[in-house]
């Protein structure tokens, strides 16, 4: 089971519940529909906050930005494993991270037709020719979480609330961990902590 001490790291990381295959969560995502679907409606709505922001390490300010003024997540190609589905993005914000670039920060899975693939974070910037593109990998979709909370602190910290699982035997319609993510700008680069902990059962 992960500790529910604080870990900081640079890149996203396979957790202790993924498993090989990029298909492997459609065998179940037919009986974890019903569960999956109450989980995200009860998920927070992104939530920016822009008073006082304090100076990132680039010597920016991060700050909310309107979404028209980032480019749109949706139209970037996303290193998810979808084969033939497409890819949902399903909580995003706009916002200058601190380096005077617009960025969307947006959480994205895998379209199944019942239940949801598992999301991955991902900072999007605009390529040539203004293309949205991946610039960074918050969280990896291998990992197995269910990103329900996204937002961007007054301090410039990056912050998502998410669901996991401490094994690979526990069923994947049931997550059993309740997960704490932020991300802090050093430079260009992300440091990630991380606080999990059992979800409270019910």
């Amino acid at each position: 089971m992960p500790s529910a001490a604080d870990v900081a790291d640079h890149t996203s990381r396979p957790g202790p519940a993924a498993r090989s295959g990029p298909w492997r969560w459609l065998a179940v995502a037919a009986g974890c529909a019903a569960l999956v679907t109450a989980t995200m409606a009860a998920a927070p709505s992104a939530h920016l906050s822009a008073a006082d922001p304090a100076p990132a390490a680039g010597g920016g300010a991060p700050k909310a930005l309107p979404a028209g003024a980032a480019p749109d997540a949706a139209k970037a190609a996303l290193p998810l494993d979808c084969g033939p589905l497409p890819a949902t993005v399903t909580l995003s914000f706009a916002a200058d991270l601190g380096d005077g670039t617009p960025a969307t920060v947006a959480a994205a899975h895998c379209a199944a037709g019942a239940g949801a693939a598992p999301d991955g974070v991902f900072v999007i910037t605009a390529g040539p020719g203004g293309t949205p593109r991946v610039h960074d990998v918050l969280v990896d979709w291998h990992q197995d979480y269910t990103v329900t909370g996204l937002a961007l602190r007054a301090d410039g910290t990056i912050t998502a609330q998410a669901r996991g699982y401490s094994t690979a035997d526990v069923p994947r319609c049931c997550p059993d961990l309740t997960v704490q993510l932020d991300w802090t700008r050093h430079g260009d680069a992300f440091t990630r902590t991380e606080h999990s902990v059992p979800s409270a059962t019910t």
